[in-house]
């Protein structure tokens, strides 16, 4: 399972950066969800549908990360921890490189803990949490 989280999340993270840099249609990303999820972050709790709106929401996402400068998005680690056969907690540590006006590039680093399941042998992601991510953009001055 461990092996197959991996491969599962380093295509999402090349796929990431190919949306990025609009090689790549958002909605071509979406295989990656389950048709429902979960997601929390310091704004709140929601649930969602892999449908129309996840894929708007995510262009509206790739928009904002293009309009402060995301250049690219790389997995530093990724730790998986088994809840059963076909369920895992994935602790994905990302780093992020962002183009400054007039300075070098800025380096952040953070993390995000998925929720997966294994369906007919496919990873799905039904849920994650995540930090304050526009709390540490201002505090790199980015956005």
């Amino acid at each position: 399972m461990d092996e197959i989280l991996r491969s599962f999340f380093n295509r999402y993270e090349s796929m990431a950066n190919r949306v990025l840099a609009r090689e790549m249609d958002v909605a071509e990303t979406t295989f990656a969800f389950a048709s429902d999820f979960i997601a929390a972050s310091p704004a709140g709790v929601m649930a969602g549908k892999n449908d129309q709106s996840l894929k708007a929401s995510m262009e509206k996402g790739y928009a904002r990360y293009r309009e402060i400068g995301t250049k690219e998005l790389k997995i530093r680690d990724l730790k998986t921890t088994p809840i059963d056969p076909l369920h895992s907690l994935v602790r994905v540590d990302w780093r992020s490189v962002y183009e400054a006006d007039g300075r070098p590039d800025v380096v952040i680093d953070f993390e995000v803990h998925y929720l997966v399941q294994l369906r007919n042998g496919e990873p799905k992601i039904f849920g994650w949490v995540s930090g304050n991510e526009e709390a540490v953009l201002r505090e790199h001055g980015i956005g």
